[in-house]
């Protein structure tokens, strides 16, 4: 046989051997849904080619092996916060929380090892400006430390603000640690705004590092980035929410503007937690332990709510962000409302939201009119019909785009973070967000999600049966994909 027929022969073998070998790793992958292994073994066998390169880089999710070992490892090192639980010993900050809803927080505490802690306060923020400046003025008054990891910081107006803040901490001896994912704030990174930061002896890290891009692969998903929002400072104070480090208008998608997110300040034995998942997060990118931080002495407050931090990612087993949607949804007893920006669901999800509306719960889901994502506007919309039908209320806020994540159930529960109810947030990103307990504070989110639904426009049987075939069918193509996104 000549040269010529061999290579013949393996154009003919080689891809087939190809497509054997990974449909077999996607039949064998643990943890992954039925649908999800369909979806890939029909992407492989159909594209042979583009479908094995789409699974070598984003089939398995992988953060790479080095990365969670250092996570981990910081984890070994950190304290436990069960054990260093800042709690009055007159028991005034012991955590106060019915037993209906205890369950949730143990589902909390069993994904992160959070335990429920009491005596917190927090502030709703009024909008993303008055957030920035908050901050900023919380920089200003900082002592010992200003810690910041945000997914995307730009270097517009609040996102240089924010930059002069820090660095004016930094030059009166404040120590300031900022970590941004790598590819979400990459505009920052490579702007003069990351190097005069570092000229102010502001401690920098970039979180999930791509280095050279064809070797990135061999390390890990590309895609699997650190979706955090997360502020702490001097151990009195964080923030939590959907907010990103950038003005509402922007920039980078400008023609959706204006963002509308939502964030809370908290104080209180709560910011300990968040320390503590920034600590992990800072101490696997940066040779430097902060476990001396996790010890430093909380003051003690008489009064205030039970909240929980909950953190997920890589080392969380890969069920436990929709779990605790999941069991916040078969909480309700009376009303359940949620906004998200970005909805593709796993079906115990799905089936969860719709079984709640089938049991009589006022159950209400609010999304942006116009989505950044053509791909899941189209994959969210697919879902609308079966929503309607058990009898959920859709909205579509038509005032930008609605980029804030909350959950309220009957307005005494909530959870605010960074997570959406779609499978980048269950599988790919590490989140994290804040579940509480308390009448006062929930009310105030409800409020917050009725001007989303008073500036939305409601969705109902009519204006899905006003899409055209062509237009159902382009949605539905695109949420089969959905295991594969």
């Amino acid at each position: 046989m000549n040269a010529s027929a061999y290579f013949g022969w393996a154009l003919v073998v080689v891809p087939i051997a190809l497509q054997v070998i990974y449909s077999v790793r996607a039949l064998l992958r643990p943890h992954r849904e039925p649908a999800s292994r369909l979806a890939w073994v029909v992407v492989i066998v159909v594209a042979p080619v583009v479908g094995v390169v789409a699974y070598i880089l984003f089939g398995d999710t992988n953060v790479g092996r080095r990365r969670i070992a250092r996570l981990r490892d910081a984890l070994k090192r950190l304290p436990s916060l069960a054990e260093i639980n800042a709690v009055d010993l007159d028991g005034r900050g012991q955590p106060q929380v019915p037993e209906r809803y205890a369950p949730l927080f143990r589902v909390g505490e069993s994904i992160s090892n959070y335990p429920p802690v009491g005596a917190n306060r927090a502030q709703l923020m009024h909008d993303s400006d008055s957030t920035i400046d908050a901050i900023v003025a919380d920089i200003d008054a900082a002592t010992d430390h200003v810690h910041l990891l945000f997914y995307i910081w730009l270097p517009d107006g609040n996102g240089v603000k924010m930059v002069e803040a820090v660095k004016r901490a930094a030059m009166r001896g404040v120590i300031c640690r900022v970590m941004v994912d790598d590819i979400g704030s990459r505009r920052l990174i490579r702007s003069p705004h990351w190097r005069d930061m570092a000229s102010a002896k502001v401690r920098l890290a970039r979180a999930l590092p791509v280095g050279i891009a064809l070797l990135r692969p061999l390390k890990g998903r590309v895609d699997m980035r650190n979706h955090r929002k997360i502020v702490v400072i001097d151990n009195s104070v964080t923030y939590c929410g959907s907010q990103n480090c950038a003005d509402p208008a922007f920039a980078i998608k400008a023609k959706y503007a204006p963002w509308v997110d939502v964030m809370m300040r908290f104080e209180g034995p709560i910011v300990l937690q968040n320390q503590h998942l920034f600590a992990s997060d800072w101490m696997a990118q940066i040779k430097e332990d902060l476990s001396e931080l996790m010890r430093q002495p909380l003051r003690q407050e008489k009064a205030g709510f039970t909240a929980q931090v909950i953190g997920t990612g890589a080392t969380v087993r890969y069920s436990a962000m929709p779990e605790m949607f999941i069991s916040l949804m078969n909480a309700a007893r009376h009303e359940l409302v949620i906004s998200t920006p970005y909805y593709v669901p796993d079906e115990p999800l799905q089936a969860a939201l719709c079984a709640c509306a089938h049991r009589g719960i006022a159950t209400s889901i609010i999304f942006p009119q116009r989505n950044d994502s053509w791909i899941v506007a189209a994959a969210s919309r697919s879902y609308y019909r079966e929503l309607l039908d058990a009898g959920v209320r859709i909205y579509e806020y038509a005032g930008g785009l609605l980029h804030a994540k909350t959950l309220t159930v009957d307005g005494e529960v909530m959870l605010i973070g960074s997570a959406n109810l779609d499978r980048r947030s269950f599988e790919l990103n590490f989140e994290n967000n804040i579940l509480l307990h308390d009448r006062g504070m929930t009310a105030r989110l409800r409020a917050r999600q009725q001007t989303y639904i008073d500036a939305a426009v409601p969705i109902d049987d009519r204006t899905v049966a006003r899409w055209s075939k062509p237009h159902q069918l382009w949605n539905n193509a695109i949420a089969m994909l959905g295991p594969v996104l």
